[in-house]
């Protein structure tokens, strides 16, 4: 069993209805689940001291799309506003696979754990060259985190008037397939 216990923290934010503000509280947490919470508590796993920090409850992410992580520093989308930024970037996307949106989102689910994110929601509607949604719902088991992956997608490419490349969009037909197919997951 995985246990942790966090010792003596100088202020833990409980974030309940009263906004409690515990001092030298202690936190034990057992298989990534806060078993229990106040002064004195006893531990077989790993302690960790908190003494001069303050406690918070985990940070959640309401929205990401973490296949954009190793994409962030590139030159011609730095300053640009979102349809240039993603005129640049969409070529770059479309040469990645199921390894680059592996990589990407262990980059960016990685990034979010060492800021204090404990859940993230990522909505990926991008799936070239065989990248499937099951490759950021691996990169965040392996981090850690807990995940909300969203499906998503793109139908309508330059040729029909949209903005992505067309070898960025997918028919609907595919799109409801593989829909139905993470559902049945």
């Amino acid at each position: 069993m995985t246990e942790y216990l966090i010792r003596d923290a100088d202020v833990l934010l409980t974030m309940n209805d009263r906004r409690d503000e515990l001092r030298g509280t202690d936190v034990l947490i057992r298989e990534g689940v806060i078993a229990a919470v106040g002064p004195n508590l006893l531990s077989r796993g790993k302690v960790l001291s908190a003494r001069g920090c303050v406690v918070t409850p985990g940070l959640v992410n309401t929205h990401h799309h973490l296949f954009q992580s190793l994409t962030r520093a590139v030159p011609g989308g730095q300053d640009a506003l979102l349809f240039g930024w993603l005129r640049t970037l969409y070529p770059i996307w479309a040469r990645f696979g199921p390894e680059e949106m592996h990589v990407s989102a262990l980059t960016g689910l990685a990034e979010l754990a060492l800021s204090g994110c404990t859940l993230t929601s990522d909505h990926l509607y991008l799936f070239p060259n065989g990248a499937r949604l099951e490759d950021t719902i691996h990169a965040a088991a392996e981090i850690g985190l807990r995940f909300h992956p969203t499906r998503g997608a793109m139908s309508i490419g330059e040729s029909a008037g949209g903005l992505p490349p067309d070898a960025l969009v997918e028919d609907e037909d595919r799109i409801i397939n593989d829909c139905i197919r993470v559902i049945d997951q």
